[in-house]
């Protein structure tokens, strides 16, 4: 008499479109399922894990995912499909609003064109490194067709190439994007292996800056003085804050009797909200730093021009409690104080910088001023100590070879130095000037 099979765990029902979980041969588990492809088609797909519910728990993630009308990509589809899909539903929930704007425009500025129609199975390294190669010396006012747009061609169209190429920063921006990209696809279980990571497009020079000195800090200062954002400018300058952070700050944030500084968010503007305030930057940012005592004057009186403001404006003022605002109270959009930095620094008869460039400034003079890497690195909220250090090179090689210079001066003879013998009433050269 034949007696009914015992289901084993590795067969047991499921419910119809749950897909299947069973044991291999090798021990591991396997799932299968069928999910939304590209191309509104439905394929099925495999998983595994070591244990049943490791299996099961991914096998329910894609099913979920394709429930919710995003098809899972396919290593047989290409690499351009696979990157719309990061984009639209991977990167979008893990990135500011503007940095998966410039991620959008790289992947349909350069990668799609380049490498969208392979396959993404069949991706090699090989593949990226000739592509990256071919970008680096291509013209792109050729390639993207921005001579064929202009209502007088003056490049290709012509014969006159341009050779506006690439520059090594962008080139390593690019690659990085493709980076992240291929690693979400490794972690699905897409490919077997990031091969974006196994081509070097090498350390690109860091981009270069000018900041200002002590005596043109000091007649920028001076030129602000009087303007209702003199405190901003003091503040820029003293603490180097970015420009996000400074508009970004509430008074909750100032605690003026303490002489402190929270710094929890940073004002940007979006393209869909428009201006909005969001986190830091990274974790490392968001920090408390202490305040001048002429960074706390200038508040108080900031504070205090601020209620005569909101006293004339009356019932047109927008209260948000930002520190800095514009004269009805509004945040201060990022752009307009850009265009108030290059006024006052006209004023000044000072040469063009960005905004940013005030905290290299700050950086710069404390450095001068022998104060140590540590310090300026948890004062601009550097994630690592490393940033500080690269970005800061140019500067403490020349503090190195003012300490060569220092120490040259101490091992030289004493006859050198005076022309008659040290009696020992002179004390010891211990400090280089600062300049």
């Amino acid at each position: 008499m034949a007696t009914p099979r015992d289901t084993s765990p590795s067969r047991r029902v499921r419910a119809n479109g749950d897909g299947t979980v069973y044991q291999r041969k090798d021990g591991r588990w396997e799932a299968a399922g069928y999910v939304l492809a590209p191309g509104n088609t439905r394929r099925r797909v495999r998983v595994y894990g070591t244990t049943r519910k490791e299996a099961l728990a991914k096998l329910t993630e894609k099913i979920a995912t394709s429930n919710r009308g995003l098809p899972v990509p396919s290593a047989q589809g290409s690499v351009g499909a696979y990157l719309t899909y990061w984009l639209d539903a991977v990167a979008v929930h893990h990135l500011r609003e503007n940095t998966h704007t410039r991620y959008t425009a790289c992947v349909n500025r350069y990668l799609i064109p380049g490498l969208g129609k392979k396959k993404l199975a069949k991706l090699s390294a090989k593949d990226v490194r000739t592509w990256l190669n071919q970008l680096r010396t291509t013209c792109q006012c050729c390639t993207r067709g921005i001579d064929a747009r202009r209502d007088q061609p003056r490049c290709c169209a012509v014969g006159s190439c341009c050779s506006k190429r690439l520059s090594p920063l962008t080139l390593t921006y690019i690659h990085s994007v493709l980076k992240s990209a291929l690693e979400h696809a490794v972690r699905e279980e897409e490919i077997p292996r990031n091969v974006a990571r196994n081509v070097r497009t090498g350390t690109p020079r860091p981009r270069r800056f000018e900041p200002l000195t002590a005596d043109e800090a000091r007649q920028f200062l001076t030129a602000a003085q009087g303007h209702r954002l003199h405190a901003l400018c003091e503040l820029a300058l003293h603490t180097g804050l970015r420009k996000g952070e400074l508009l970004g700050l509430r008074w909750e944030d100032l605690d003026l009797d303490a002489g402190t500084a929270a710094i929890r968010r940073t004002l940007q503007r979006t393209s869909t909200a428009g201006l909005t305030t969001l986190p830091t930057k990274t974790r490392a940012s968001e920090r408390r730093i202490a305040l001048p005592a002429r960074c706390l004057q200038s508040l108080k009186l900031h504070r205090e021009q601020q209620e005569q403001e909101r006293e004339a404006a009356g019932t047109t003022w927008q209260h948000d409690a930002h520190v800095f605002t514009t004269p009805q109270g509004r945040p201060i959009d990022p752009t307009n104080l850009t265009r108030t930095f290059t006024t006052l620094l006209r004023k000044a008869g000072l040469r063009r910088i960005r905004f940013h460039d005030l905290r290299h400034s700050t950086a710069t003079l404390l450095l001068e001023q022998g104060v140590e890497l540590v310090v300026i690195k948890e004062l601009l909220g550097h994630a690592h100590i490393g940033v500080t250090a690269t970005v800061y090179a140019h500067v403490r090689l020349r503090l190195q070879r003012d300490a060569i210079d220092l120490l040259g001066h101490t091992l030289r003879n004493p006859d050198e130095i005076s022309g008659k013998p040290d009696d020992g009433d002179e004390p010891p050269l211990v400090g280089a000037a600062v300049r």
